[in-house]
C-alpha cells in the first residue's frame, strides 16, 4: 500500500526503491523482533545461549551496517569530488587531497565497527 501510494504520487525511481527497501527492512525487523514472544521459557543454561546469540547477531548486523554506510558515504564523497573536478579542472589539486582525507576518515569508522564486532565475538 505504501509503495503503491509512493509510486503513484512520485515517479522518481530512487524514492520508490528507497520505499521498497524501508518496507522490507521494517518487515525483517518485525519478524526478528516477534520471535522472542514465542520463545520457550528460560531453563537451565538457556539464558547464556540467548545472550551469545544476541551478541553474534549484533556483531554481524553491526559490521554489515557499517560496511553499507561506509560504501554509500565513500561513493557520495567520490561523486561530489569528481563533479567538482569536472566543473573546474584547475581545482583538482585542491579537491583531491580533502577527498582522500575524507575517504580515509570514513574507512576508519568502518574499521572501528570491525574492531567492535571482534570484541563482541570475543565475548561469545
Amino acid at each position: 500500500m505504501i509503495i503503491k501510494k509512493l509510486s503513484t504520487n512520485n515517479n522518481n525511481p530512487e524514492v520508490v526503491a528507497m520505499a521498497r527497501f524501508l518496507v522490507v527492512l521494517g518487515l525483517t525487523i518485525l519478524v526478528f523482533s516477534a520471535a522472542p514472544a514465542f520463545a520457550q521459557e528460560a531453563g537451565v543454561g538457556v539464558e547464556g545461549s540467548q545472550t551469545k546469540m544476541a551478541l553474534a547477531l549484533a556483531s554481524g548486523f553491526g559490521i554489515a551496517i557499517a560496511a553499507f554506510g561506509g560504501a554509500i558515504a565513500q561513493g557520495r564523497a567520490a561523486t561530489a569530488a569528481l563533479d567538482g573536478i569536472a566543473r573546474n579542472p584547475s581545482a583538482s589539486g585542491r579537491i583531491q587531497v580533502p577527498m582522500i582525507i575524507a575517504l580515509a576518515l570514513i574507512e576508519s569508522l568502518v574499521i572501528y565497527a570491525l574492531i567492535i564486532a571482534f570484541m563482541l565475538q570475543g565475548k561469545i
